[in-house]
């Protein structure tokens, strides 16, 4: 479960204590009117909120596999970074298309969801970030699947540290004949 899915959860779980409360306390007939009408606007903007949030999430635009899968359009999400979805080893991950990312580099959380056990990796490489240097293992991801296009054995490498999210980097990109831009969407073409 990502970060955004827990702080989704949370805010689900407390709207529905809010939602909740507010009814009880309603039917209950106790409370001034004043808190009354402040528990029905808390519901009113935790409704608004819910709203957006399933609007945007609905209406966001996402990528897009043509013609058989020799073509990847991927429009900029918010903050203006590409994001792609492939399926490693059966498991649908979220990537950052990183052209300055040597490598596939993915998060410890990611890894262990592909089936690769973090702990028991050997952090023997080094890669330098825009954090700062971080420790690498490298690993091999036995399926790679965006669209219907899958390709075996893919070198990667697993980063020790808090990476939020995982990097498509140059030795994936690399597999494309070209890169291009059009507007706010990146073009994979194979």
């Amino acid at each position: 479960m990502s970060p955004d899915d827990i702080a989704r959860l949370a805010f689900y779980v407390l709207l529905l204590v809010v939602i909740g409360g507010a009814m009880l306390f309603e039917l209950s007939g106790r409370g001034g009117r004043t808190l009354r009408q402040m528990l029905v606007w808390v519901v009113i903007f935790a409704g608004v909120a819910l709203g957006a949030d399933w609007y945007m999430s609905a209406t966001a635009p996402r990528q897009q596999v043509l013609d058989e899968g020799t073509r990847i359009e991927i429009p900029a999400g918010q903050g203006g970074h590409f994001h792609l979805q492939a399926v490693l080893n059966g498991t649908p991950l979220n990537f950052i298309v990183d052209t300055g990312a040597t490598h596939i580099a993915l998060s410890r959380r990611d890894a262990a969801a592909i089936g690769l056990d973090p702990d028991r990796l050997s952090f023997g490489g080094a890669a330098v970030t825009a954090n700062g240097r971080v420790r690498t293992a490298a690993v091999t991801i036995d399926s790679f699947a965006i669209g219907d296009t899958v390709e075996r054995d893919i070198p990667a490498v697993v980063i020790d540290s808090e990476l939020q999210d995982s990097l498509l980097g140059m030795s994936y990109l690399r597999r494309f004949t070209t890169i291009s831009f059009q507007g706010d969407t990146l073009i994979l073409e194979r």
